[in-house]
């Protein structure tokens, strides 16, 4: 649906927040150059009402013309600048529905990266589950699909989550580094470099994990889980993949350590050497991810390598007695149907990995394909029907291999409007893939783009500090990001050094 214009009584940042993600989520667009247009001018009011608790009322009025209203309260428990936001985003969702008959979303107006923080402030507060369903339809317009997803999954979260407490960390080690750019990677990765920059590389590496060795001794920090990503960290050659490996160990390998995670990714970047290397270091879980086992598929995202090159890798780690095995797959990659991902899926589970990611395919600003269909280039990518059916298929496999989902992202454009969710075995769930998804747990940074985010829990928020995206910044500045790193753990954490020695 294409407006030539339209107005919004109110200039704040979330409102106009709202109403965009609303117009993505139903493809309308607005444009006073466009030629034809279903609409000239659409205005929409939202106000408050006097009253405990909140009430809003919302109103679309198209060409001046035609006024469509409605108006909902909210609820006791809710902030009351969160239930207008809410309650506005929900009355524009059925407003536009209705009027226009577009179809329900799988997820309401759950927009966020991780819906299933509600879920837990919800148990938090002691609602029974069947409530919690309750409120998801009702208050979010979520499927009952989706809700009956979330819910059970956050409920099986909760061991895990409490395992860590306010000393406990994890460690997330950044290699930007990748053998050849896929076509819709938005990541900040660069080409593998020539030995001298990556020399450098490794200097700078040292230092920042240097620095963060000395912030975990200060404030006492007792370490849960290392994850080394990127990029793909063994794209590195094999001397440059054994000394990081070995740095990574000595820094904050110990007796607490749950979980030592490394991303292998692909099967053009392993070597026998690597797999040495990585059972000599006690790593316990490697991440294998293919995203499809179609052929020419994997030829149109760039990736060079086959699908028998999968099965070889997953069988060499194996062999090597690496205990946890993860493989990440994508729905809605190009030219694909739901057949592909049916023969996908058969051919995976076939081998018995420990978890399964099934990725719902996001088209994300800076990565090839979206630069491609943003100069109207053709790309045969399947609608929302198509995708959702790619999922379907997709979890008949996992609940057929006995596995369960037990975490959930989601990203903004995906197709299908679906999400990102970690299924698995029982016993094999991944801990930091739970810890940082739902945001319980301070995770410090080193490397490349790495992002450090520490819980405060006295203000009950997320803090955060980034290193640079750009790799020749990073290798210029870190001692500026390692500062910043170090204002931020002063912050949550200074003044209670003699805390942690007691």
């Amino acid at each position: 649906m294409r407006i030539k214009t339209f107005s919004l009584n109110s200039d704040h940042q979330v409102i106009v927040k709202i109403v965009k993600e609303l117009f993505s989520l139903f493809h309308i667009e607005v444009g006073e150059d466009f030629e034809e247009a279903d609409f000239g001018r659409w205005d929409i009011r939202n106000e408050q009402l006097a009253g405990n608790p909140v009430r809003v009322v919302t109103r679309l009025i198209l060409d001046g013309r035609e006024t469509l209203e409605r108006r909902a309260e909210g609820k006791e428990d809710e902030r009351e600048s969160a239930a207008v936001h809410r309650i506005i985003k929900l009355n524009l969702y059925w407003i536009l529905r209705e009027r226009f008959g577009f179809p329900a979303a799988p997820w309401g107006i759950l927009h966020g990266v991780r819906p299933t923080k509600i879920v837990h402030r919800w148990i938090r507060e002691g609602l029974p589950e069947k409530d919690i369903l309750s409120r998801l339809e009702a208050d979010y317009a979520c499927s009952r699909e989706k809700a009956e997803l979330i819910v059970p999954l956050a409920f099986r979260q909760l061991p895990f989550l409490k395992t860590s407490d306010e000393r406990t960390v994890s460690i997330y080690i950044g290699i930007p580094f990748c053998l050849t750019r896929c076509l819709y990677c938005s990541f900040p990765s660069n080409i593998l470099p020539e030995e001298t920059k990556l020399r450098e590389f490794m200097g700078v590496l040292a230092k920042d994990l240097a620095a963060a060795k000395d912030a975990v001794l200060r404030y006492g920090f007792r370490i849960q889980n290392i994850y080394i990503g990127g990029g793909t960290p063994t794209s590195l050659p094999d001397n440059f993949f054994a000394e990081m490996v070995d740095m990574v160990y000595n820094a904050f390998y110990g007796e607490d350590i749950v979980e030592f995670t490394i991303e292998a990714g692909r099967p053009d970047s392993i070597t026998g050497a690597k797999i040495s290397c990585m059972t000599e270091h006690h790593v316990t879980r490697v991440s294998v991810n293919p995203q499809t086992m179609q052929e020419r598929t994997l030829r149109r995202i760039g990736r060079r390598h086959t699908p028998e090159d999968i099965v070889a890798m997953f069988y060499a780690l194996r062999s090597a007695g690496i205990p946890h095995i993860n493989m990440d797959l994508i729905l809605g990659l190009p030219g694909e149907t739901a057949e592909d991902v049916e023969d996908t899926m058969r051919k995976v589970v076939a081998l018995g990995p420990d978890d399964i990611t099934l990725h719902a395919l996001a088209l994300k600003r800076g990565s090839n394909l979206k630069l491609m269909l943003d100069e109207n280039e053709h790309v045969e990518l399947p609608d929302d029907e198509e995708t959702r059916r790619m999922s379907k298929t997709a979890m008949r496999y996992i609940h057929d291999a006995g596995m369960h989902p037990y975490y959930l992202y989601r990203q903004g454009y995906m197709s299908g409007q679906l999400e990102n969710l970690g299924c698995c075995r029982e016993g094999a769930e991944g801990m930091y893939n739970i810890q940082i998804m739902e945001e319980h747990q301070t995770i410090l940074g080193i490397g490349g783009a790495a992002t450090t985010k520490v819980v405060d829990f006295k203000e009950h928020r997320m803090k955060s500090s980034f290193h640079a995206k750009d790799l020749a910044t990073y290798l210029r500045d870190i001692d500026i990001y390692i500062e910043k790193r170090n204002r931020l753990l002063e912050e949550v954490y200074g003044g209670q050094e003699e805390l942690a020695s007691c």
